[in-house]
Formats: C-alpha cells, sequence, structure tokens
C-alpha cells in the first residue's frame, strides 16, 4: 500500500509544531526519516520489532543487515547494552554526540531485527539539533539507517529521500543539508582490541589518540552473501548508482590523461559520461557532463559532495560516472574511497 509521505520543515530554531507531529508518528510505530551530521537516516523505534521491519521494507534492505540506533546521551545506552566497557565510555566522552558508531554487547531488549540477528548492538549519539529534539520528543531511541533505497547513494538532502522513498515511509523532516555527507565510522569495542568495521569522519589515528590501539577490519570490497558482518556497509552492493562507475586513482597528472583515454573509447561507443573531478583536474575537460568534489587536498570536500554528484549526474542520464581518484586518501579521505570503491564497477589504479 502506497503512504500518503508527509514532509515537515524544520530550521536550527526547532519548530515545535513539525516536530511533535513526526515525533508521534514515531512514538505510534511509524517511519519518519531526519536529518543527522552524516546523512538522512530512516528512523524508527528500535525496540519495536514491527516498527523497523518497516524500514527494511521501504528500502528493500535484507534483514540480515544490522541498524544503528540513535540515542540523546551516553545515559541512553545503560537500557541497551549489557555494560559500558571502558573505551567505549572513553569514546563517548571524547566524540559524542558526533559522528562515531559504537557496537557493544546488547540487553535482550533490543530486538533481533535491530541487530541483524547479532548479539551487539551499534549505537551513537548524532550531533545535529533537529535529530537530538526528535529523539527527544518521540521517547524512543531511533533505529535508524541510511534514508535512501538499499543500494543506491545515501541521502544527504531531504530531496533524495523523497526522490527514493516518497510513498514508501510516513513522514520526511526536512532540515537542510547535512555537513559532512559520509556515514560515521563504526568501531567494534567487545574484543580486546578495538577494531574499525566502517570508516568515516573520525579517522584510525584519532580513535587511537583516545583509547590505544585500534585495528583495521575492513576492506573495500562486498562481502559474500553467507558471510555474517557486524557492521551496516559491509556484505551487500552500496552507494551505486544507476549508471556504472569506473574509479581512476592515482595522481592528478595521470588520472588525467587515462580518463581523456576513457572518454575516447566511451565516444566510439556512442555512450554518454559524466565526470566526478577534482578542482585541479576540472580545468582539462570541456563539453563533458562534470560536477567538481573540490580540491584535490581538501577530502572533507570530497565526502560532501561524493553522494550528491553520483544523484546529480544520474539524472542527467548519463551510462558511465568516471570518479576523480587523485584526491588526499588519508584522514575522511580513506572513507571517501571506501564508498566510491564499493559503487564501482572497474577500479584503474595509475601511476
Amino acid at each position: 500500500m502506497t503512504k500518503d509521505t508527509k514532509v515537515f520543515y524544520v530550521s536550527e530554531k526547532l519548530e515545535s509544531a513539525p516536530l511533535d507531529e513526526a515525533a508521534k508518528i514515531l512514538s505510534q510505530g511509524g517511519t519518519v526519516a531526519f536529518p543527522t551530521e552524516t546523512v538522512y537516516g530512516l528512523g524508527a523505534n528500535a525496540l519495536d520489532e514491527k516498527a523497523v521491519m518497516q524500514i527494511f521494507e521501504a528500502k528493500g534492505r535484507p534483514a540480515d543487515n544490522p541498524l544503528i540506533v540513535h540515542v540523546t546521551s551516553r545515559d541512553d545506552c545503560e537500557s541497551l547494552v549489557r555494560a559500558i566497557p571502558e573505551k567505549a565510555s572513553l569514546l563517548m566522552d571524547k566524540f559524542w554526540p558526533g559522528p562515531l558508531t559504537i557496537i557493544m554487547e546488547r540487553k535482550e531488549i533490543v530486538p533481533d531485527v535491530t541487530t541483524g540477528g547479532l548479539d551487539t548492538v551499534a549505537i551513537r549519539v548524532p550531533e545535529n539539533k533537529i535529530a537530538i529534539e526528535l529523539i527527544k520528543r518521540s521517547g524512543k531511541p531511533l533505529a535508524a539507517p541510511s534514508a535512501n533505497l538499499s543500494g543506491k547513494p545515501s541521502p544527504t538532502s531531504a530531496e533524495h529521500v523523497i526522490a527514493d522513498l516518497s510513498g514508501r515511509i510516513d513522514a520526511v523532516v526536512d532540515g537542510g543539508d547535512v555537513i559532512i555527507g559520509l556515514e560515521s565510522t563504526v568501531v567494534d569495542v567487545t574484543s580486546e582490541i578495538p577494531a574499525i568495521l566502517r570508516p568515516g569522519k573520525i579517522s584510525k589515528e584519532e580513535l587511537e589518540e583516545c583509547i590505544g590501539e585500534v585495528k583495521v577490519a575492513y576492506d573495500d570490497k562486498v562481502h559474500p552473501e553467507s558471510e555474517t558482518v557486524r557492521s551496516p556497509g559491509m556484505k551487500y552492493t552500496h552507494y551505486s548508482p544507476k549508471a556504472g562507475v569506473i574509479l581512476v586513482e592515482g595522481d592528478n597528472e595521470a588520472v588525467v590523461c587515462r580518463i581523456k583515454e576513457l572518454l575516447e573509447d566511451l565516444h566510439m561507443r556512442n555512450a554518454k559520461a559524466g565526470l566526478m573531478l577534482t578542482e585541479e583536474s576540472k580545468k582539462h575537460f570541456s563539453g563533458v557532463e562534470s560536477f567538481s568534489i573540490g580540491c584535490k587536498d581538501k577530502p572533507e570536500q570530497a565526502a560532501k559532495s561524493l553522494f550528491y554528484g553520483l544523484r546529480f549526474l544520474d539524472l542527467k542520464n548519463v551510462d558511465i560516472i568516471i570518479v576523480d581518484g587523485s584526491f588526499d586518501p588519508r584522514g575522511i579521505g580513506a572513507a571517501v574511497f571506501n564508498r566510491v570503491r564499493k559503487a564501482a564497477d572497474m577500479i584503474i589504479k595509475v601511476r
């Protein structure tokens, strides 16, 4: 049955009427998309199995893909987890509210549908006033994966959510564009050495400054469907537009040369190409549909523009999107490369 998706406009002034109405929908078991600092999330009461199932149905998301639970403070965690390990406590003090998700052992109050059947639960406190206020007013911890159709680029604006999920969810809280543009870093603290399961804005180096040794337990591949994973973003196809994606990695000059070769080949095959280029590369191309991902030495710009750019070029009905991979791979750049590699049909490395 098609739903009548309502849209509520909320600014940082936190207008009460639309927030109250959206919170009422959530408290009654409905689904509401809302902004966080990372991407838009699709929220439902994390402790209500029927409500959470609506998330999976709306997104077309596989049921064994665990969800992240959003709360307003570390105190909210106590009812959801068996214990808060010391290292988790240190991370909360340093990075919450913010783009860090922490995996801990769950209590039975958290249903299997929310955790993908795992004995752990992923939790974070978002650094977005609208998100925090919505959680408070609903009175519920909110399970909230990205508010897009499963496998598609994550939404960084309400318009993206509406394009994917209108008629499939109860409401959207439009709070404007997000600040970061990539999903949170996910760290598992259930083992002796904490493990990063998904990269994000909070880097390995920042985590280690806080709690000591941290291992990297993710790669940039899509895992087999038979494999059990402990974090969103590890198992199934993600971040993919309708167009095919080619990522060209290397230094700027070599990347530009290879993109020119690819464009010649695509032209010969009458295929329409779109380019996602750094500002340094952009000057070498004209007459081709393109989108800037920012300066190559400022990967935070690529992070904010990546998903927006993939959607923008998809709307131009291109056959192939070529992504300029000459931006800085350090810090949040590692997370950007992780997302593009998962979206890519082909990865070309040049020197």
